[in-house]
């Protein structure tokens, strides 16, 4: 699996410190309200658990599954949710949980959809940028890091199911996608 990465991008020590910063950040813009926190599975599990866990103080988490990308390096243009909400969001402050934002399109989709639940607040973070990619504009409240348009796995992100277990972002080297 290591001998597929080209070059680690971001080390675990330099997730782990960011993602603790973001989690002061976020405990504080939202102190005193009643959070929601919903995580979009698969590849934000391991960023969401993180930061949570850095957020100190209560707050609610739900999952939704959604997708453009399927087994593919790039999105297909139209995101498939698989898996909707099933806290009760209307008039509570709620932040949406992403492991990476690059063209957009996913985040767009997915929040489109949640303002029509009626939330206080609807606000967005993602682990890496790709801004590079972005079709619509769209950037996210909180964001870890920028990172060059590059393929990336590790720490929950993927290709076609594999990676996500590395403790690193690492760039894959572009033989192994193009092999499938």
């Amino acid at each position: 699996m290591h001998d597929d990465i080209k070059t680690v991008l971001l080390t675990k020590e330099e997730i782990d410190a960011r993602v603790q910063e973001m989690g002061k950040q976020i405990a504080a813009d939202y102190a005193g309200k009643e959070l929601v926190v919903i995580v979009l599975l698969k590849g934000a599990a391991w960023f969401a658990t993180d930061l949570t866990r850095a957020i100190d103080m209560p707050l609610r988490v739900d999952f939704m599954v959604a997708s453009s990308y399927g087994n593919g390096t790039s999105t297909s243009g139209s995101v498939k949710v698989k898996l909707d909400v099933s806290e009760d969001i209307k008039g509570k402050d709620v932040l949406v949980i992403d492991d990476i934002i690059d063209s957009g399109v996913t985040f767009a989709s997915i929040t489109d959809m949640l303002r029509h639940y009626k939330p206080a607040t609807l606000k967005t973070a993602a682990l890496c940028d790709k801004a590079e990619r972005r079709v619509n504009g769209l950037e996210a409240d909180y964001v870890g890091f920028k990172i060059p348009d590059e393929f990336v796995v590790g720490y929950g992100l993927d290709y076609a199911g594999d990676y996500r277990n590395l403790p690193f972002i690492g760039i894959l080297k572009p033989a192994v996608y193009a092999r499938k």
